[in-house]
């Protein structure tokens, strides 16, 4: 059993140094899901960094979401960021919930690499402030029973977490079938945060920069 949340946050809707949502190109992106609100908004711009954004691995939590959209790639986590970028910009707050996962939930995808990815890996989980709800990045495309008829993610073959939501329960805390149930892979719950940054300032990334930085080079190369 993990631990329960230790903190709560507010969350907001501010431009931070990764969530840097008023650079114009992000500004451009956010133009095209414009005319829309609320769940349909958040489900659109979804979408749009799916279709603009290549998935890879990488491991600096701390790239720009403009420079993930110069460079058209990025790894799970940084397309979330680019998700809760366009949701600030469009006036939605966000948080996240610090996660820290098992390591070797990736093991399936780099049977070869397994030795580059560390024992516990830290996960910002987005979450989005609708009509006074959070709503988790999971129940995006709808409640988490319902998206359970999707099968379980299996972090193999060229699904992300970032894609699975839009079929399937990503059920952190075992509330679903044990098909779905993917609390076993949770170390701990690090509590919310009123942004990934502050996540980050707080708890550093999952690997210190003389480590992070060769296995960022190398992981990234990998398409997901």
């Amino acid at each position: 059993m993990h631990p329960g949340r230790r903190r709560m946050a507010a969350g907001g809707t501010a431009a931070t140094p990764i969530l840097d949502w008023r650079h114009p190109r992000v500004l451009e992106l956010l133009d095209e899901a414009q005319g829309l609100d609320g769940r349909a908004f958040l489900i659109a711009a979804h979408r749009l960094v799916a279709a603009r954004v290549r998935p890879v691995y990488a491991m600096n939590e701390r790239r720009r979401i403009s420079t993930t959209l110069r460079l058209g790639q990025g790894s799970c986590s940084r397309r979330l960021a680019l998700l809760e970028g366009l949701a600030r910009g469009h006036g939605i707050p966000t948080r996240v919930r610090g996660l820290l996962l098992d390591g070797r939930f990736w093991h399936p995808r780099f049977p070869r690499l397994r030795a580059l990815i560390p024992r516990q890996v830290i996960l910002a989980w987005p979450e989005f402030l609708l009509d006074d709800r959070w709503l988790p990045v999971s129940e995006l495309y709808g409640d988490l029973s319902a998206l359970r008829a999707g099968g379980r993610f299996t972090n193999t073959a060229g699904e992300t977490l970032f894609d699975a939501v839009a079929r399937t329960a990503v059920d952190w805390d075992g509330a679903t079938c044990s098909a779905c149930d993917l609390s076993g892979h949770v170390h701990a719950d690090l509590g919310l945060f009123g942004s990934r940054d502050e996540l980050f300032d707080e708890h550093g990334q999952t690997l210190c920069a003389p480590v992070r930085v060769p296995a960022d080079l190398i992981m990234s190369r990998r398409a997901a």
